[in-house]
């Protein structure tokens, strides 16, 4: 058994599983993404932010997997929302490629390219991020679907975009409905209510951290542990297996090869034998108490992303 395809609004299809390579050092990103490659996995999700382009790039060729074969995402960067296409054309001689599968922006936060950071500026008196309160996202996303003309990209999207977000800056204004919404979702930050929006407007949630963070507490939670041994796969597997079976692409990242071909076969493995009663009690263990996020930057006293669940004003 292969890795599930799912059907994208605009007709493409995107792998359910593919390899994170946020936080992956550059040293280690080449090894990971050839090794994955090479052992099934065929969806690298990357972003110009992450710094490591180069290295994904050099992957993808040490790998031998024709290009055809694979599915590429990455990121317009957040001082790049005024200049779409520089970013995407950055990417693009990063990873030595003519075209991207999925595009998404990053963080619906823009923030002044001229500031005194390349990718984070911050105020003079150091309050936060140095924002453009005055660019509107819907500009943004109109650079995003001039992209598709160009065949440089064949799928659009956002990430860590909120039900809020989407509804006043982004639907009201779109020609085309972004493809996907990445976003932190595990077993601890189900987001149960966006994930169900983002499905009645044929959005795709992706899940980045589905395993939890640096020191993740998932891998051990009573529930997990529980379904795991029930079926006799990881906890891993079924942390997996479960976001998949609510409609979502998963994107577990590693750079240890062991961890990387168990990520693959675990999933293939727990698809098969996760039950309803075995959703529903995963559905029901955020909501019992655990409720949280492991990624949450801050972005100042004035930004509001939206998140029901985001527990302080970034």
């Amino acid at each position: 058994m292969s890795v599930p395809l799912i059907t994208l609004n605009d007709g493409n299809k995107i792998p359910a599983l593919g390899l994170g390579t946020w936080q992956s050092k550059s040293e280690d990103v080449v090894n990971a993404v050839a090794h994955a490659l090479k052992n099934g996995y065929r969806h690298i999700d990357c972003a110009w932010l992450y710094h490591n382009e180069e290295q994904v790039g050099e992957g993808i060729r040490q790998s031998g997997v024709p290009r055809s074969e694979i599915f590429i995402t990455s990121k317009l960067s957040n001082t790049f929302h005024q200049r779409v296409q520089e970013c995407l054309d950055s990417t693009l001689k990063n990873l030595g490629v003519d075209y991207i599968d999925l595009y998404l922006i990053h963080w619906p936060v823009p923030l002044n390219p001229n500031g005194n950071h390349p990718d984070f500026p911050t105020l003079p008196d150091g309050s936060g991020r140095d924002v453009l309160f005055d660019w509107k996202l819907k500009d943004t996303w109109k650079q995003m679907e001039d992209l598709l003309k160009t065949g440089k990209v064949k799928s659009i999207g956002v990430s860590n975009f909120s039900q809020k977000k989407l509804e006043e800056e982004i639907l009201p204004y779109a020609t085309f409905v972004p493809a996907v919404d990445q976003l932190e979702l595990h077993l601890y930050n189900p987001d149960h209510k966006l994930v169900e929006f983002l499905k009645s407007k044929g959005i795709v949630p992706e899940a980045y951290s589905p395993l939890g963070s640096t020191g993740t507490p998932l891998l051990n939670d009573e529930v997990a542990v529980e379904i795991a041994s029930k079926h006799s796969v990881k906890p891993a597997d079924v942390l997996l297996a479960w976001l998949h079976k609510k409609g979502c692409v998963v994107l577990p990242k590693s750079v240890t090869p062991s961890r990387i071909d168990a990520n693959l076969n675990g999933f293939i493995d727990a698809l098969e034998k996760l039950d309803d009663s075995d959703i529903e009690k995963l559905d029901g263990v955020a909501a019992n108490g655990k409720r949280r996020r492991f990624i949450m930057p801050s972005w100042g006293p004035r930004v509001q992303l939206g998140f029901d669940n985001w527990t302080r004003k970034n």
